[in-house]
C-alpha cells in the first residue's frame, strides 16, 4: 500500500520512518506538558513490546516493532486524565485485535492506535478529550510532509478528505458545532490515523474515496454531538472508513475493468 518507488522497503524500514515521523509532534507535546506524559509513554511502549513478545514466541517468529509505534501514537491522542489502568486496557485490547492478531504488520486492515483510542471512548466515555495546541497541530504537519515524501502518506487521501471537510457543510444543515471545529485534531488524525497506509485504500480511484468518506463521517459525527473534528468524531470516523475501504477499492478495480472492457470493445 505504499509507494511505488518504496514498495521494495522492509517493514523495519517503514517503522523507522514513522517512528521519526511520530515522534515529531510527540516530542512538541512532551514540552508542552512535561513530566505528566512520562508514565503513559513508559506504560504504552512496556505494553507493546510485552504483547509484541508474547506474540513472536507463539508464532516464532520476528517481533513485530510496529507496535511501538501505535502505542505512541496512542500516546499522543490520549486524554490527559484517563486512568492508567483504562489506558493499559484499551491499548491492549487495539494491539491485539487491531494488528497483532492478524500476524505481521500490513496483514491486517485496521490501525491499532485507532481500534485502541476506539475501545476507550466506547468503553469509558468519561474519558474527555483535550483540544490539542496549535503547537502539535504544525508538527502534525510537518510530520505529514515527511510521510508524503516517503510515500507512507497518500496526497490522494489528503485531497478527497480535504475537499468533502470543506464542501459537505456547505450542503448540509449547519449545527452550532460547526462553529467550533477542531483543526488541530482533524491534522493530527489525517496523518496518523485515517492515513494509515495499511488501513486506508490501496488503489489510486479508492483512495479519492476513501479519503471523502472519512471527512464525511468526521463531520456527520462531529454534528451528534462531539463537535466536528473532536476525538470522538475523528477516531471512529477513521474506525468505519477503514472497514469499507477494501469495499472501495474493489468498486475501483470494478470500475476499472467496466473502462477497459468499453475501450476493447470500441477498439473492436
Amino acid at each position: 500500500m505504499m509507494g511505488q518507488a518504496h514498495s521494495h522497503w522492509h517493514t523495519s524500514h517503514v517503522t523507522a520512518v514513522t517512528l521519526v515521523a511520530v515522534l515529531m509532534p510527540l516530542i512538541v507535546t512532551i514540552i508542552l506538558r512535561g513530566p505528566t506524559i512520562i508514565a503513559p509513554i513508559g506504560l504504552a511502549l512496556g505494553l507493546s513490546l510485552a504483547w509484541s513478545i508474547v506474540f513472536s514466541a507463539i508464532r516464532k517468529s520476528p517481533i513485530n516493532w510496529h507496535t511501538l509505534v501505535s502505542a505512541l501514537v496512542f500516546v499522543l491522542f490520549l486524554p490527559v486524565a484517563t486512568p492508567v489502568w483504562q489506558s493499559g486496557i484499551a491499548l491492549s485490547f487495539g494491539l491485539v485485535f487491531g494488528d497483532l492478531i492478524f500476524g505481521s504488520r500490513g496483514r491486517g486492515f485496521l490501525n491499532a492506535a485507532v481500534v485502541a483510542l476506539a475501545f476507550l471512548l466506547f468503553s469509558f466515555p468519561a474519558s474527555q478529550p483535550e483540544v490539542a495546541p496549535t503547537q502539535v497541530a504544525i508538527a502534525a504537519g510537518l510530520s505529514g510532509m515527511f510521510l508524503l515524501v516517503f510515500g507512507l502518506l497518500s496526497w490522494r487521501i489528503i485531497t478527497g478528505f480535504g475537499i468533502c471537510i470543506a464542501v459537505l457543510p456547505a450542503l448540509l444543515p449547519i449545527s452550532a458545532h460547526w462553529q467550533t471545529v477542531n483543526s488541530t485534531t482533524i491534522v493530527l488524525g489525517l496523518v496518523f490515523l485515517i492515513g494509515d497506509p495499511v488501513a486506508g485504500a490501496s488503489t489510486h480511484l479508492g483512495r479519492w474515496l476513501y479519503g471523502a468518506l472519512a471527512a464525511a463521517l468526521v463531520v456527520v459525527l462531529g454534528q451528534t454531538g462531539t463537535g466536528i473534528g473532536a476525538l470522538p468524531s475523528i477516531v471512529f470516523g477513521a474506525l468505519l472508513a477503514s472497514i469499507f475501504a477494501p469495499l472501495l477499492d474493489q468498486i475501483a478495480v470494478y470500475a476499472n475493468v467496466c473502462r477497459r472492457a468499453k475501450r476493447h470493445t470500441y477498439e473492436a
